[in-house]
C-alpha cells in the first residue's frame, strides 16, 4: 500500500508549535512551497518540462497573490 502524502497544511499543523514557539517564519515558506509543489504535481501528469512551466503559470496567475 502506497504512504500517504502529507499535505502542506497538515505538516504546517504538525509543526504549530514549534513555529510559534521558536518564530521560525522560514518554516511557514516551507509550507508554502510543499503546497505550490503539491499543487503544481497535482496539476501535471508526468515531469514534462511544458506541462510543468504551464502548471507554474497556473499556480503563479491563480496562488501567488493569495
Amino acid at each position: 500500500m502506497e504512504k500517504q502524502q502529507t499535505t502542506a497544511v497538515d505538516w504546517l499543523v504538525e509543526n504549530l508549535y514549534y513555529i510559534l514557539e521558536s518564530r521560525h517564519y522560514d518554516i511557514i515558506e516551507q509550507a508554502k512551497q510543499m503546497e505550490k509543489e503539491q499543487i503544481i504535481d497535482a496539476w501535471i501528469a508526468d515531469d514534462n518540462p511544458l506541462q510543468r512551466l504551464k502548471a507554474e503559470q497556473y499556480y503563479n496567475k491563480t496562488f501567488k497573490n493569495k
